[in-house]
This record gives C-alpha cells, sequence and structure tokens, in this order.
C-alpha cells in the first residue's frame, strides 16, 4: 500500500484539487486549478537546480528519457516548500502574464495549499508555517509590485530621449537594482541612483527592498528612468 510518505507531486497535487473542486465556487476554483498548473510547471522547469547530486542523477536519467514532467512525478510534495520562494518571487513574475487577481491568488492558494499538506502528514508544521508566510506576502505585494512597474513604465516613456552614448559611464546604469529609500514623489536605487523624481501614486506603491530592471541617466545632476522592466517584491 502507498502511503502518504510515499506519493509523488503529481498525485498530491491532484488530490488537492479533487477536494477543493468539492467545496469550492466553479469561478474560486478555476484560480486553484491554474495556480497548481502554474506550480506544477514552475517546478517541472525549475526545481530540479536544488536538487542534491543522488537525485538530480535520478532526475535527469528520467528527463532524458522523455519524460517533461519527471520532477512532480519523481518526487514527494516536501519538495514544494523549498520551492515556493523561487515560484513566488520569480516563476510568477518574469515568466507568466499573469493578471494581478492571478498574482494574488498565486499567493492565496499556495497558502491554502501548505496548510493542506501539513493538514494530511505530507509536510511538517514548520514547514508549513514558514512556506504558508512566504504565500501571504506574496498575495500582498505581487499585484502591488506589478502596479508598480507599469507606473514606473509610464514614467520612462514620459522621459525624454537622452543617448546614453553620450554620458560618462557614471551618469547612466543598466542594471537589476534595488529601492534603497522612498519618499513622496522621490524614489532611489542601490549604487547612490536617484533621487529620481515620480508621481505621488508611484512613491506610494515603492517599497525599500523591492528590485527593479531599469535603466537610468543623470543629465544636469538628475536622476530620470528610460526604460523599466520586471519589478520583484
Amino acid at each position: 500500500m502507498v502511503t502518504h510518505g510515499q506519493r509523488a507531486i503529481d498525485d498530491v497535487l491532484s488530490e488537492f484539487l479533487a477536494e477543493q473542486r468539492e467545496r469550492l465556487s466553479a469561478k474560486t476554483f478555476r484560480n486553484y486549478e491554474e495556480v497548481v498548473e502554474l506550480l506544477r510547471h514552475s517546478l517541472d522547469g525549475y526545481a530540479y537546480t536544488s536538487l542534491p547530486a543522488g537525485e538530480h542523477q535520478r532526475w535527469e536519467r528520467a528527463f532524458e528519457s522523455g519524460d517533461e514532467h519527471a520532477f512532480c512525478r519523481l518526487f514527494r510534495p516536501e519538495k514544494i516548500p523549498e520551492h515556493l520562494g523561487e515560484f513566488l518571487g520569480y516563476f510568477m513574475v518574469r515568466k507568466v502574464m499573469a493578471s494581478r487577481q492571478l498574482l494574488t491568488a498565486s499567493g492565496t492558494v499556495t497558502g491554502k495549499l501548505m496548510s493542506w499538506l501539513a493538514a494530511r502528514g505530507y509536510i511538517d508544521a514548520e514547514q508549513a508555517s514558514d512556506a504558508s508566510a512566504r504565500a501571504k506576502d506574496a498575495a500582498r505585494d505581487l499585484p502591488l509590485a506589478d502596479r508598480l512597474a507599469s507606473l514606473l513604465y509610464d514614467v520612462a516613456a514620459r522621459t525624454p530621449d537622452i543617448d546614453v552614448n553620450a554620458l560618462d559611464d557614471q551618469d547612466w546604469v543598466e542594471d537589476h537594482l534595488a529601492i534603497s529609500d522612498v519618499k513622496p514623489g522621490r524614489i532611489w536605487f542601490e549604487g547612490g541612483i536617484g533621487p529620481i523624481t515620480v508621481p505621488r501614486p508611484v512613491s506610494d506603491v515603492a517599497r525599500p527592498g523591492w528590485s527593479v530592471s531599469i535603466t537610468a541617466a543623470r543629465t544636469a545632476n538628475t536622476w530620470q528612468l528610460l526604460e523599466v522592466g520586471f519589478v520583484y517584491p
């Protein structure tokens, strides 16, 4: 007989969805189903990179034999909590063109999943508590980070064209930088980039510690945004 401890991620996620289907409205269940499917994709596509050597070889043999879903078929659900940070903090931001509703749902659903896994003995209580805290933060922060990216993009779009090739190296930057400080109408990035003047709604959303892919230039001692990419909370 297969025990809880022997069940693969793929089977456990299917079990979770089957139970949720019985208690949720059709609309809410669609969110659960979509988030879980994205979690499967993230686990299968990225979680193998953190495997110890023996497990990595086991995964590699299965993957190279043609099983693109080898990770979720081979490994048990205790692998899920340790991947949750990458799923919420990277995969949902960088790899998924997600609506703000789906970004919120990704935190909510994974939080529910962690509690469910712990309640059924698939992971321990400490794992569930830590992972649930990350999921709760993600449900709050991911939609705000997405809004900040949109607002910063608008700021950059209004910046007059600047030829960075004509600037000294210390007067422009193209990098992924953390926000170091925020004040009403102004934001700074690590490395002494700023202040950059922004509308108040932008500074209201920005949080120190969040990181942003930016191109910025300094002219007449004033820093301005030229391009903006992803925002990671």
